[in-house]
């Protein structure tokens, strides 16, 4: 599934915020375009968010250093964003073709997807029960994805996995990408709401559980979706295995540990209004709408990256692994 298509000189975004009931490609123009795509979520998953920001730096014209600051506040927590987008400046600071540039970062992030995925697959068992929570998939990346990419290349080599999927609160994208992706790789995934996770790890019907990251600190601690640390305390308490799989351009090496980690709060109406016909709360009632919280490395099994698979103690492990 491709979410993001340069052709002929035009940028194609597959607009998530339609998912899972219409499937619309929008063309942005202008950078404020790019910042609300980033913002509002048209684009999501800080691999996909590279990506699209890489192509940002590359196809609008103007000041870049003016252009990376304004495109990094779209999404401030999201460490691939801001990655891309600096090496988009010293692409051009060099000289270098940005739209040669910002294609070379698509596609080393599907070789990247593809590799996640396979260090990923080796540690499951064909029939394995798996949880998800948020999306890690191809809508979140190029191809494959993090977290799902194992299921989905295990799809293709004939591993049959059983997935629940938590909805995901408030954005859902457990529920409109997660299983919409699932379902349309024919594999077989049942829809659980987010405080179901218990009774299911509980009734022994999972036997890993597969999650992505925004940024990873260099001590191991992980940002990922709002309810990923408290999806990460259950497995620990039934002995299942957590791993969280990310891109190695997620690890911050200057951020020594999660409390470093920006947590980025959202506007109240996701709770409220975002999904419903009608409000879900009064408008006068108060909001607390963190977009991330951060699960810490004791509750993580192993963190799997395209360079190879790391264990505790992670700010040494993290390290050794690029030198593999």
């Amino acid at each position: 599934m491709d979410n993001i298509i340069f052709k002929d000189g035009t940028l194609f975004l597959l607009d998530q915020t339609l998912l899972p009931n219409e499937e619309v490609y929008i063309t942005p123009k202008t950078k404020e375009d790019y910042f609300d795509a980033i913002k509002i979520l048209k684009v999501r998953g800080a691999p996909a968010i590279g990506i699209f920001a890489a192509y940002a730096m590359a196809l609008i014209e103007g000041d870049k250093v003016e252009l990376k600051a304004y495109l990094d506040s779209a999404r401030p927590t999201a460490v691939n964003l801001s990655w891309a987008t600096s090496r988009m400046l010293k692409a051009y600071n060099e000289g270098k073709n940005l739209i040669n540039e910002a294609v070379e970062i698509h596609n080393e992030d599907k070789r990247m997807c593809r590799k996640i995925s396979e260090y990923g697959l080796s540690l499951l068992k064909d029939g394995d029960g798996i949880l998800t929570h948020c999306n890690a998939g191809a809508l979140a990346t190029s191809q494959y994805g993090t977290g799902l990419g194992p299921l989905l290349l295990g799809k293709e080599n004939g591993y049959t996995f059983h997935v629940f999927t938590d909805e995901t609160r408030p954005l859902l994208q457990g529920a409109r990408l997660t299983s919409y992706e699932l379902e349309r790789a024919g594999i077989d995934v049942t829809l659980i709401c987010d405080n179901m996770a218990s009774i299911v790890m509980k009734q022994g019907k999972i036997n890993a559980v597969l999650v992505g990251a925004d940024r990873i600190a260099a001590n191991g601690d992980v940002a990922n979706k709002i309810g990923t640390s408290g999806v990460a305390i259950l497995a620990k308490h039934y002995g299942v295995p957590f791993y969280v799989l990310a891109p190695y351009s997620t690890v911050d090496f200057n951020c020594k540990c999660g409390d470093e980690i920006v947590i980025e709060e959202r506007e109240p109406d996701e709770i409220k209004t975002m999904w419903y016909e009608k409000p879900m709360a009064l408008d006068e009632t108060k909001c607390y709408n963190p977009a991330f919280d951060v699960t810490d490395n004791s509750l993580i099994t192993a963190i799997i990256t395209d360079k190879g698979i790391a264990k505790a103690p992670y700010n040494k492990s993290l390290k050794e692994i690029l030198n593999d």
